[in-house]
């Protein structure tokens, strides 16, 4: 089989390195151009240093929607949010793949980019076709995407925190509050003052706890799921690790429910997905994102207050791999006909 061949937009930054660092031996795709405005003519290797001898060729280029055209046939953005608006709608139009990283088509409802983003979407045809790329969720849909919508690291793990409880109503819908603990790598290779790492190091601070953006994506996907709406909460933090982000979802049971039975649950939703790992009752208890570092597993988990009938869902992830790049390549995976763990049988290392 010909490997596809792909093209990487805004490859320079850490979303663009990891897609660089997992397609070099993906078996069916070969990254052929990697654009980046500020590097563009240096080789990769001259930003990721990890990925000296493996792209031995391979330089930054700007964009050029002709070169890609007649290069590629399928197409990662991992552009600022509000930058791939400009750059989708010409690639889909000569019939390339699209795999965009960026918030900018994740929203089924254009009215939602007003109240979240501050700005009208010029394109709601679009945001129609695209499917949002949560494998456990879409994987129907997926199959044959021509254009893929990638979730949002916070919203990705509290998706998978809270899919079993919300799938069974045995959780007040209307009552749902997301504390989300993310590394600093989170922020991007060109941070602000405040999330410079010299900065973020040893700290543990909330950060948009008015409302946070991926608050939208969390309740379209499980308001879909459940055929009504539901309600959440999000606030995220920012902690001092680099890579992780730590889902903890809590809800109040409507109705007593034993152990048991959510674990149940938790195992009737995620049998055989293979990057789902359900942890329970062995060490380290809990989900935890150091042991999903580097891999594009998703460890979920629970624990129930019985006495105020408070249950908190966890799942822990990798934010540049399940939260970003190794998710939208088992989102291009599916879409391609490929096996879905292609390039990703990524086993994390420990210690850390």
């Amino acid at each position: 089989m010909d490997r596809v061949r792909v093209c990487i937009l805004g490859a320079s930054g850490y979303t663009g390195g990891e897609l660089l660092r997992l397609l070099a031996f993906h078996p069916y795709a070969e990254v052929v151009i990697a654009t980046s405005r500020e590097y563009a003519g240096k080789p990769v290797h001259y930003v990721h240093f990890n990925l000296r001898n493996i792209y031995r060729n391979l330089k930054f280029s700007e964009i050029n929607i002709d070169a890609i055209t007649k290069s590629c046939e399928a197409v990662f953005l991992s552009l600022p949010h509000g930058v791939s608006l400009n750059y989708v709608p010409k690639l889909l139009e000569v019939g390339l793949r699209v795999i965009d990283l960026s918030a900018d088509f994740r929203l089924k409802n254009p009215e939602m980019y007003k109240v979240w983003y501050g700005y009208e979407h010029p394109y709601p045809d679009l945001l129609k076709i695209a499917v949002y790329g949560l494998p456990e969720i879409h994987r129907d849909e997926l199959r044959n995407a021509k254009l893929i919508a990638s979730p949002g690291c916070n919203a990705t793990a509290s998706i998978l925190s809270l899919v079993p409880l919300v799938k069974n109503k045995v959780v007040d819908l209307d009552r749902i509050i997301i504390d989300v603990k993310v590394g600093s790598s989170e922020a991007g290779s060109k941070p602000s003052i405040a999330d410079h790492h010299p900065e973020r190091e040893g700290s543990m601070r909330p950060y948009e706890a008015e409302g946070h953006r991926h608050t939208a994506e969390v309740e379209q996907e499980l308001s879909l799921i459940v055929g009504q709406k539901v309600n959440i909460s999000m606030i995220p933090h920012a902690v001092g690790g680099i890579r992780g982000a730590l889902a903890s979802s809590h809800s109040w049971l409507l109705r007593d429910v034993e152990e048991m039975d959510i674990l149940r649950m938790f195992v009737e939703t995620y049998k055989g997905e293979p990057f789902i790992r359900i942890v329970y009752k062995v060490p380290p208890k809990y989900p935890d994102p150091k042991y999903v570092i580097g891999s594009n597993f998703a460890d979920v988990g629970f624990a129930i207050e019985s006495r105020l009938r408070r249950i908190t869902a966890f799942c822990a992830i990798d934010n540049l791999m399940k939260g970003a790049a190794g998710q939208a390549i088992q989102a291009f995976n599916i879409a391609m006909g490929f096996e879905e763990t292609a390039g990703l049988q990524i086993v994390p290392p420990k210690p850390v």
